[in-house]
């Protein structure tokens, strides 16, 4: 993974999130290294990292629950976060701004 995982969009929608001291930052860490470990999925990475921030709806135990879904089945991990259908995009861009 050469490339940073985490978009700009999606860190604000993490900082607006979990706005408690240092919790964006380890929100962040455990998304980089869910990325790693979900690599060999060929899903975008940003959908699949946003999935647990959107399940998580800014909680923290939330958050813990939908990494471990990820680990288990990325794609049970799409279907909880709203983003297995086809419209994932549209979904992404309403949830997290659109990307530039």
């Amino acid at each position: 993974m050469a490339e940073e995982p985490i978009t700009a969009r999606l860190h604000t929608r993490i900082e607006r999130d979990f706005p408690e001291p240092g919790a964006a930052k380890g929100i962040e860490g455990a998304l980089r290294v869910l990325a790693g470990e979900l690599e060999g999925s060929r899903q975008d990475t940003e959908r699949l990292l946003a999935a647990a921030v959107l399940i998580a709806d800014g909680d923290v135990d939330r958050f813990r629950s939908a990494v471990r879904l990820a680990r288990q089945d990325w794609r049970d991990l799409l279907v909880s976060g709203g983003l297995a259908d086809g419209d994932w995009p549209s979904v992404l861009d309403r949830e997290l701004g659109r990307s530039r």
